[in-house]
């Protein structure tokens, strides 16, 4: 299925039925009197969040939602049957914004919830409802109000705890397939991903997180450059992010050095709290060098880059490294529910990337992980 984003819906409320002009009419009562009934109210339009739909591709070609109109009233003082609500079911993590002015109107982030975004009518009056001492045979009556229309800008942000962040061909698809059962495309050319994945990750008996793998970030993604504008906003939610850098890059591709500085100017052009998340260091494809030269690599690297934050060594296409990285990723996000504020842990020893700093325990169902899960 096609992932869509974005979707841009007309919702139509329905109309109130209207008030009913009748007067009772039967053999020896000449003066039955007036007996029109109520109109119904017309049917709202609510969104649902549903955790079995991942995308708004769907209304990519029904772009209009309308709801039932209340019945009319009717005589012998019968009230018109009420519109039925429509509920459009859309996916977790959608915000839902007035097209016009741009105003966010709320945000589905939890199964099952709802939202009202078109109010029904309301139902008309009938002629009964006037009847009075000094008003005996009303013949007026109210018809229904209309009920809202709104044209409505849909934006799904995904869900995740972890977002990978790197250049094309950096090894984010490699990687989310190496700890996830999540399958992405991987190829040997930059842009394979051309769409967001999610994947989530099992760390033991009920304990697992989700990561978001979104396309590769270019130098200009801020101003729409590939496809990094797009998806970019896809890391908001995100608690954490993995920066994956190709330790081992080509000779006509940029040192890593330059790729983390380019991610991170586009990153704070985009919006500028991505810039203020938390942040790992992740150097990949280190299966292409020998143990020598990646050490003499990552020194170089995280000197020049000036780094204090976490750093791992990983080859997502092996699996070296993988289970560290994931079992510190579970325990710090264990950590951030317990204490959104916790202090970042500080930066590992690069010599050994087993090797980690954290105040919580380790629990007992951490080595059940194995990178192929």
């Amino acid at each position: 299925m096609k992932f869509v984003d974005e979707a841009f819906i007309r919702v139509e409320a329905g109309d109130g039925g209207n008030g009913c002009v009748s007067f009772r009419r039967e053999k020896y009562i000449p003066f039955g009197g007036p007996n029109g009934g109520d109109g119904g109210d017309g049917g709202s339009v609510y969104l649902l969040a549903d955790n079995n739909i991942n995308t708004l591709v769907d209304f990519r070609y029904q772009r209009i939602q309308r709801a039932e109109r209340g019945q009319n009233g009717m005589s012998k003082d019968m009230t018109g049957r009420g519109g039925q609500d429509l509920v459009v079911a859309v996916p977790v993590g959608t915000r839902v914004f007035e097209q016009e002015t741009g105003e966010l109107i709320g945000e589905l982030l939890e199964p099952g919830q709802r939202m009202l975004v078109a109010q029904g009518g309301f139902h008309g009056i009938g002629n009964a409802r006037y009847k009075s001492s000094t008003n005996r045979a009303p013949r007026q009556s109210k018809p229904g109000t209309p009920g809202e229309r709104r044209d409505l800008h849909l934006e799904l942000i995904l869900l995740a705890d972890v977002g990978l962040l790197g250049f094309p061909n950096a090894g984010k698809s490699s990687l989310i397939r190496q700890i996830s059962s999540a399958r992405p495309k991987v190829a040997d050319y930059p842009f394979t991903t051309l769409y967001p994945n999610l994947g989530v990750v099992r760390v033991g008996q009920n304990r697992s997180f989700v990561v978001a793998d979104i396309p590769g970030v270019i130098e200009g993604a801020a101003e729409g450059a590939g496809l990094g504008i797009q998806f970019l906003k896809h890391l908001a939610r995100t608690r954490l992010l993995l920066h994956l850098v190709d330790i081992a890059p080509l000779g006509d591709q940029e040192d890593p050095v330059g790729q983390v500085r380019k991610i991170e100017a586009e990153l704070a052009a985009f919006a500028g709290e991505l810039t203020d998340k938390e942040r790992w260091l992740v150097l990949n494809k280190t299966d292409l060098l020998d143990e020598d030269e990646y050490r003499t690599c990552q020194a170089q690297l995280l000197a020049d880059l000036g780094w204090q934050g976490p750093c791992y060594g990983i080859s997502a296409l092996t699996g070296q490294g993988t289970v560290a990285l994931v079992q510190d990723l579970m325990r710090r996000l264990e950590q951030l529910k317990v204490d959104p504020d916790a202090t970042p842990i500080a930066h590992q020893d690069p010599a050994d990337s087993s090797v980690s700093e954290w105040d919580m325990p380790a629990t007992p169902d951490e080595g059940e992980w194995h990178p192929l899960d």
